[in-house]
């Protein structure tokens, strides 16, 4: 997968499934993800789920008036 898509900084299956197909009908994807547990033996103890939800919550935050602001442009 890293030679296929060398710009890749983390892999998320669903969000890859959905990037192919906005891909495959031109259609613009973004995403936005935080990691709550690192690759590994599935150790509940360390999972940092409540974080990683604070961290979406703050980007999205931060977000909102960048996407609020965008013109859409017709091919």
């Amino acid at each position: 997968m890293r030679e296929r898509y060398p710009r890749a900084l983390a892999e998320a299956m669903e969000g890859f499934g959905v990037a192919e197909a906005a891909a495959l009908h031109g259609v613009p994807v973004f995403e936005v993800r935080a990691v709550s547990n690192a690759v590994g033996p599935r150790d509940r103890d360390a999972w940092r789920i409540g974080e990683a939800l604070g961290v979406l919550a703050e980007a999205f935050g931060k977000l909102a008036p960048v996407f609020e602001s965008w013109t859409r442009h017709e091919p």
